[in-house]
């Protein structure tokens, strides 16, 4: 598993996590659109930019909802 790889792990492993605790707490939902930032990353860095750019529109989301919550 090369690096790259890791990091896309990691990243759909944090939105995963991010938005099942969303209930408990406004600040998962930050945690979740940081999470899709870095899957939207991933997304360019792979060569799937439809992928990081569905990531960064779900972040955009996820920031509003955040910041509704607030």
């Amino acid at each position: 598993m090369d690096a790259l790889t890791l990091f896309g792990l990691a990243a759909v492993t944090a939105m995963l996590i991010c938005y099942a605790l969303e209930d408990w707490s406004s600040w998962w939902t930050l945690g979740f659109a940081g999470a899709c930032v870095a899957g939207s990353a991933y997304g360019f860095l792979q060569g799937a930019w439809p992928f990081g750019v569905v990531e960064a529109v779900w972040s955009l989301v996820a920031v509003r909802r955040w910041w509704g919550k607030r």
